[in-house]
């Protein structure tokens, strides 16, 4: 029996989202872990942008609190973080949508400062604010790796029939 296009659309997401949040607590080499991008970012924001009826806010919530907790980190810290980047691209979805790619990795660039500027903010006033400028190179290979990215994830969501 064949699951229903509403199950396989939740399971397609749920799936994009896990491999999402083991890249990200994948430990790397030591020479790369200033460069490794935040991947459950880049998914949130294309999951945002590709179906905002589906993925939002609380999706957001859910995704930055399930980070806190891996992490061991503040409780909150990383969900506020996520919350903030999902509404701001939820509500200018229709807009990113018709950007050519380079404007969406533009956009995107802006969406990972923003996302680590809250976190080094939260950080900071917990006395563990980041200590170097490395702490910014992952936004900026977050929106490298944008493009392909957006392509790998737009054809799981068609082949997935996901709306």
């Amino acid at each position: 029996m064949s699951a229903t296009p509403e199950v396989r659309g939740r399971f397609t997401i749920l799936a994009t989202f896990l491999v999402a949040i083991v890249l990200n607590i994948l430990p790397g080499p030591t020479w790369a872990e200033p460069f490794l991008p935040d991947w459950v970012a880049l998914t949130l924001v294309y999951w945002c942008m590709a179906a905002p009826q589906r993925v939002s806010v609380g999706t957001g919530w859910l995704l930055g609190l399930t980070l806190d907790v891996l992490y061991g980190s503040l409780l909150g810290q990383h969900a506020l973080a996520k919350s903030a980047i999902a509404f701001i691209t939820v509500r200018l979805h229709p807009q990113l949508r018709m950007f050519p790619r380079w404007q969406q990795a533009v956009s995107v660039l802006m969406l990972l400062f923003f996302n680590q500027l809250l976190v080094a903010w939260i950080r900071g006033m917990t006395g563990h604010a980041p200590g170097t400028a490395a702490y910014w190179t992952p936004s900026i290979v977050g929106a490298l790796l944008w493009p392909w990215l957006f392509v790998i994830l737009r054809d799981v969501r068609r082949r997935a029939r996901v709306s």
